[in-house]
């Protein structure tokens, strides 16, 4: 799969805006060169489980079959003991994935799958590293001063594109799972209880999107104070993103690569429709793209 099979016009349009802040790009580079990755993996490495065959393989072996599906290398998978439900991915050179044993003990096996997949959308989608240095903003590091040389204007700019790369890794899950599941880990998430969020009618959630976004846009008043509101938040509101993603799902790019995925299942060209073999990358018949 390709990114451009999944960003959000809104994620791509918020990484041009913030990548031509002036420096931007360079202090990006002299931050990964302080070691920072180094040391938060080996903190990650010595306080988390590691996942594998060998340990939780129950847990572990969500994690294969979407980065096959995804055709992208198996990040580490790790386990924190943490009742708080929570996932994330980290790093640059080397990426790693945590979820929290209060997430898995909260989702069922397709949930987790979603989440997983939303997860690997962000390495697809080539959000990992800017994601991890909102992450380390966020808690709060200044990696020798550099991150304090961010300006405000900087800060902002990064939060508010890593809420848009959100709206792109949920296509990702909803491909490898359903939008409906996304949409009902955006319940799971919010309101806990299962016994409480499996009878949530998720179209009426997301109409709820819709009168906020004529809230939000009734004046020049409205929308300032909205952006007060989430110009520090690391995601976007749970009902603007089950709008977004259950409007995806009736799209027809939704259709198109859920289609295109069921015919390469079946060893069918999705362009000729004549018998192709799994290990082949282009259709011998017609040269269509297969990955």
């Amino acid at each position: 799969m390709k990114p451009s099979d999944f960003i959000h016009p809104e994620d791509e349009a918020a990484l041009r805006q913030m990548e031509a802040i002036p420096g931007f790009p360079q202090l990006v580079k002299k931050i990964l060169a302080v070691g920072i990755e180094q040391m938060v993996y080996g903190v990650n490495m010595a306080s988390s489980i590691r996942l594998s065959e060998k340990q939780l393989p129950d847990i572990y072996r969500h994690l294969p079959p979407i980065c096959e599906k995804l055709g992208i290398p198996e990040p580490e998978f790790y386990l924190q003991i943490d009742p708080n439900p929570n996932a994330w991915t980290s790093g640059d050179t080397r990426i790693w994935i945590t979820v929290t044993s209060g997430l898995v003990e909260m989702m069922s096996d397709e949930e987790l799958d979603a989440i997983i997949a939303h997860e690997c959308g962000h390495i697809l989608c080539r959000h990992v590293l800017y994601h991890t240095l909102a992450q380390w903003m966020s808690q709060g590091l200044s990696l020798d001063g550099l991150l304090d040389k961010l300006t405000i204007p900087a800060k902002f700019a990064l939060l508010y594109w890593q809420r848009k790369s959100e709206l792109s890794a949920d296509r990702v899950s909803a491909f490898v799972t359903s939008p409906q599941t996304v949409a009902q880990v955006m319940a799971r998430l919010s309101g806990g209880s299962q016994r409480i969020t499996k009878d949530i009618n998720l179209q009426e959630w997301a109409l709820q999107a819709e009168k906020y976004n004529e809230i939000r846009n009734e004046n020049a008043w409205n929308k300032t104070l909205q952006l007060a509101v989430t110009a520090s938040l690391s995601h976007p509101f749970a009902a603007v993103r089950v709008s977004e993603i259950l409007k995806w799902g009736d799209s027809q790019q939704y259709r198109t690569l859920a289609a295109r995925q069921e015919a390469i299942s079946q060893n069918v060209c999705p362009n000729c429709n004549r018998h192709i073999e799994p290990t082949w990358k282009y259709c011998k018949h017609c040269g269509y793209c297969l990955i």
